[in-house]
């Protein structure tokens, strides 16, 4: 996800290069896969190498300097804060799409199976925030007291300038490392439907053509500290569970060592809301708004609620497995994908079987081995785990990935070069396309599925895993 400066340029390349955009975040990496993948365009200038260091044996004080000079080129100033335009950026994402008429849209939480959810049904998907991280030169990654009270004044100078946004402050060493002592993270989402987006679904559904929001429904201890700001200690994505970021905690005290803080030194504020929505729910605001707008304009909307990631990778993957099959094709070649290492197209090309993991989480990569356990086997699996580029106790190691890669019948790949360093180096997105451009081509693409198809199937595949879909 990404941040805007008023006055710039909003074309691709200019995002890319400017300080005031959260290069390679989330929803900009989602939005410009999907967008290629429509445009038969796989994800090649997607270069982004993330904020951690390329040289895995350097001492680790030698690390984290590099990895707070490479926050410093994508976090923005103080000043900065002030000319972020949320419309602008919502103008942006739908900017990406080609202009033409579409049978269903996708919005909602970032998920990477979502962008192939997207393009197997042949429509847009559309965040419902985006993320911004902020500069914090007098930071610490083990005094989240004081990076509340450097993100509440943010937090309101930026809220002064879009009040249809609110603000999930996050802190966390176990999935940002040493960035969490550099700068502040900040989860944006809309608490009403943007402008842009009604204009986009307006002018590019066919009549009556479905509106599928998905949400992320994980929950986690939240502070509410004003109107439009909220803080979190921790994150689902880091593995760990919100017990795990008490001062007591052996693995807090595992992951502060690793990234330079004192585990003597971490006093968490209170949280006043014990299980609230976590960072990349989607807000109330703006569901009611999207529910709105659909019964206005005669436009169903079905919810997909995502108790956890791996219910909805193990649904699309199985989608796709049907769908690959009803076009005649085998569907029995499967690649493992994880965090921004993903190319939609690429997939589709090959006409291979796609399984998105969250992160290199030990818990992500063991729903993956259970969705492999119980499904029909594949004669071939690769593997591509994105370097965390951090230490932590919650992280899978090589040999569970490799264990992945082991539940293919005849081949069986670890990407060499994302293992290599692993988990502390990082490797440029484009690296899903460089492995997936070697699998042969599997042409012509099935036909898209349409939306009612799709959801039968999540809701006969996802049903037994918590996949919720109305």
């Amino acid at each position: 996800m990404h941040k805007v400066h008023k006055g710039l340029t909003a074309d691709g390349a200019g995002l890319a290069g400017d300080r005031v955009v959260a290069a390679g975040s989330a929803a900009r990496v989602l939005v410009a896969a999907t967008a290629r993948a429509l445009r038969g365009v796989d994800c090649a200038d997607l270069g982004h190498t993330g904020p951690t260091s390329r040289f895995p044996g350097a001492p680790e004080p030698v690390r984290r300097a590099a990895v707070t000079r490479a926050a410093g080129r994508v976090a923005l100033t103080v000043a900065q804060v002030d000319e972020v335009d949320a419309a602008r950026v919502a103008r942006w994402f739908v900017d990406q799409y080609p202009r033409r008429r579409y049978p269903a849209v996708l919005i909602g939480s970032p998920h990477g199976a979502v962008a192939h959810l997207a393009v197997a049904l042949g429509v847009p998907w559309l965040p419902a925030g985006f993320e911004m991280t902020a500069h914090w030169s007098d930071g610490g990654v083990d005094r989240p007291a004081d990076a509340l009270e450097h993100g509440a004044a943010l937090a309101a100078r930026m809220l002064a300038g879009n009040a249809d946004l609110h603000l999930r402050q996050v802190h966390c060493p176990a999935s940002r490392g040493p960035l969490t002592g550099a700068t502040v993270a900040l989860a944006a989402a809309w608490r009403a439907l943007p402008a842009a987006y009604a204009r986009f679904l307006a002018d590019r559904l066919a009549p009556g053509a479905p509106v599928l929001l998905v949400r992320d429904a994980r929950t986690w201890p939240v502070l509410e500290r004003g109107p439009g700001h909220s803080f979190q200690v921790g994150c689902p994505a880091s593995g760990l569970d919100p017990v795990d970021f008490h001062p007591d905690s052996h693995a807090l005290r595992q992951v502060l060592r690793s990234v330079g803080g004192d585990a003597t030194r971490w006093e968490p504020p209170e949280m006043s809301v014990p299980s609230g929505n976590a960072e990349h729910d989607v807000d109330p605001g703006f569901e009611v708004a999207a529910r709105d707008w659909s019964a206005r304009h005669q436009h169903p909307l079905h919810r997909v609620l995502v108790p956890r990631p791996a219910a909805l990778s193990a649904a699309v993957a199985d989608l796709y497995r049907r769908w690959l099959r009803g076009a005649g094709k085998t569907g029995d070649r499967l690649v493992v994908e994880c965090g921004r290492l993903l190319d939609p197209w690429q997939v589709v090309r090959a006409g291979l079987v796609p399984y998105w993991c969250e992160n290199a989480t030990r818990r992500s990569v063991d729903e993956a081995e259970w969705w492999l356990a119980g499904s029909e086997g594949f004669s071939s699996v690769d593997v591509l785990p994105e370097p965390p580029g951090v230490r932590s106790p919650a992280l899978a190691g090589l040999p569970q990935w490799l264990a992945v890669a082991g539940f293919g019948r005849r081949r069986r790949a670890l990407d060499r070069t994302t293992a290599r360093g692993y988990p502390v180096t990082s490797v440029p997105t484009r690296r899903a396309t460089e492995v997936l451009r070697a699998q042969p081509y599997d042409l012509p693409a099935p036909p898209p599925l349409g939306a009612a198809e799709a959801l039968a199937v999540l809701r006969d595949s996802g049903g037994h895993q918590g996949l919720l879909v109305s």
